[in-house]
């Protein structure tokens, strides 16, 4: 609610510092409900269903009020974007197929939040903002792999501190009101690179047994 009050009032640099609060959140929630055996203790709560409640409204609803509302699209190309991350993500989020056997993503996991970050950042052309929201959009529903930079145990020791170093540049460059340096843009390039490609190089190169 905090990041969506910021959002309406056009405050990008303050509703993204919540995201990536939330995104941290949602980074250790898991853990630590494994950790006290949530599932026993209180049993008539459903963590599951409250994790894919508040991550559609995190990962996927906010950023794309967020990156229509921007003006960083014009006219037709805003209302194609925001249709289609709110539709194919809602479907995703649904999709029994979701999660594969090494606690991975089966399809792009709908990290909208990072993606619209990096967008902020960078300012890219249009036609590119447009290009990656589609590409990312049909990725969803193909088998390509995409790690969980905690549950994916493959990698771990690499792909958790990728996302700790991507958090700490995302917060900086909203913390400047997305006017980071290069150094800063370089870092967030890098590291989303590295943890949008892991799991399908993991695909490409598999785990001998």
């Amino acid at each position: 609610m905090l990041a969506m009050l910021a959002a309406a009032q056009s405050q990008w640099d303050l509703m993204f510092l919540w995201l990536v609060v939330a995104f941290v959140v949602d980074g250790i929630d898991g853990p630590l409900a494994r950790k006290y055996d949530v599932k026993t203790h209180a049993p008539q709560y459903d963590g599951l269903i409250l994790d894919l409640i508040i991550d559609y409204l995190t990962y996927i609803f906010i950023p794309a009020f967020a990156l229509f509302q921007s003006g960083l699209l014009p006219d037709w190309t805003g209302w194609i974007c925001i249709l289609v991350i709110t539709f194919t993500s809602a479907l995703y989020m649904v999709d029994t197929r979701m999660k594969t056997k090494d606690n991975s993503f089966s399809g792009f996991p709908a990290t909208w939040n990072m993606l619209i970050l990096v967008i902020f950042a960078t300012e890219p052309n249009f036609w590119v903002t447009l290009f990656l929201v589609v590409a990312c959009a049909i990725t969803m529903f193909t088998p390509l792999k995409f790690i969980h930079p905690v549950r994916t145990e493959r990698w771990r020791w690499l792909s958790l501190p990728v996302a700790l170093v991507w958090t700490a540049a995302a917060a900086m460059a909203a913390w400047v009101d997305f006017h980071p340096g290069p150094g800063v843009i370089l870092v967030l390039a890098a590291t989303s690179i590295y943890l949008l490609v892991a799991g399908i190089l993991q695909q490409v190169f598999p785990q001998k047994a």
